[in-house]
């Protein structure tokens, strides 16, 4: 299996090139409504059921200081709205890698670049937890961006030594369980009471998002969806492959850089707040080309953004309430679903090669 051409990636079976395919209008109007449900839903549903007349009164007048008021505005609505927020990041992030690797089966956690910012964030609150009882966000963030980018750099270092994907993701996975071990060392090792509780986020988590997390969350995310869509066009571009990109005035040294930064972007805010989420970053825009049996990027972008909305809703959903009171890590739901779709994509590629 050898990589296409850098910069062009390869159309699923079925697609129509860059064209526009099918329509997206009834894909936008299923997953929309479908987010808007399970978000009600998830809202609604736990040890204390809540009904949606309630969950909108209470949303509408801003609490009033009942239990039920607490239970939506302080545990729920903030998990709710970060897993929608870091699931559209999430499936963003993976969509720019796989522009940028010229191949879908990239992605930010097979890559390792999700375990090069969960150790760097591992480190932070490790040394800042001992003199600071709470680390800002912004440090996280920054901390978690340096990781993804150590990682990144060292994908694409490999990317370059080797011609085939299976090395690359090898190479990835590898450092993954490097990160991943360097983590687990730091954990087990920590003094303070307070970084135990690191082991639940190092294994991915929504519990405990607050809604400032959320606001500063969807700020940084919001910007990388911006910047995105004004790539769009580059991106179309690139996707010919360089030759053609560069015939058409595109930068591709400072567009590169650009992709990696990005999604570098999107994923280490995913990191800092949430822990490392497994595979909503490949099956998502996999799955979404799929449907919509295209390559246009003004299209693709926000497609992807509200797939992985509605998939990290549900998935978050499944692990909270399938084995209550008992909680299942996000990154262990996602596996389940998002795995055997990456075999599938190994398996269709290796078909389509044949």
């Amino acid at each position: 299996m050898t990589l296409p051409e850098h910069g062009q990636l390869k159309a699923p079976a079925g697609a129509e090139g860059n064209g526009r395919g099918r329509t997206p209008v009834p894909f936008f109007a299923c997953v929309s409504l479908t987010l808007a449900f399970m978000m009600a839903f998830s809202v609604g549903s736990g040890s204390v059921r809540i009904l949606p007349g309630e969950i909108l009164r209470i949303l509408l007048s801003g609490g009033d200081g009942s239990a039920a008021s607490d239970i939506v505005l302080l545990i729920r609505a903030p998990r709710v709205l970060s897993a929608a927020v870091f699931g559209g990041a999430l499936a963003l992030s993976g969509y720019l890698l796989q522009i940028f690797f010229g191949n879908p089966i990239a992605g930010p956690f097979v890559l390792g670049i999700s375990s090069g910012a969960k150790t760097a964030v591992a480190l932070v609150m490790i040394v800042l937890l001992g003199s600071y009882r709470q680390v800002p966000s912004a440090v996280l963030v920054l901390a978690a961006f340096a990781g993804s980018a150590a990682a990144t750099g060292f994908i694409i270092l490999v990317s370059r030594r080797v011609r085939h994907m299976a090395s690359l993701l090898v190479a990835g996975i590898m450092s993954g369980y490097l990160c991943s071990a360097v983590t687990e060392f730091l954990i087990t090792f920590a003094d303070d009471a307070d970084i135990v509780n690191l082991h639940a986020w190092s294994e991915g988590s929504f519990a405990g998002m607050t809604m400032d997390g959320v606001k500063t969350g969807a700020l940084i995310c919001g910007a990388g969806f911006l910047l995105s869509v004004l790539l769009a066009k580059p991106i179309g571009a690139y996707q010919m492959g360089e030759r053609y990109a560069r015939s058409v005035g595109v930068n591709i040294r400072f567009f590169r850089a650009a992709l990696i930064l990005v999604s570098g972007m999107l994923s280490a805010c995913v990191t800092a707040f949430a822990g490392p989420v497994s595979f909503i970053g490949i099956a998502v825009p996999f799955l979404t080309r799929r449907i919509l049996k295209t390559q246009e990027p003004l299209v693709l972008i926000p497609a992807v953004v509200l797939a992985g909305a509605a998939a990290c809703v549900a998935c978050d959903l499944i692990a909270r309430t399938a084995f209550a009171p008992l909680e299942l890590y996000i990154g262990t739901v996602t596996s389940l679903f998002g795995a055997p779709v990456v075999i599938f994509m190994l398996v269709t590629r290796r078909r389509e090669a044949g």
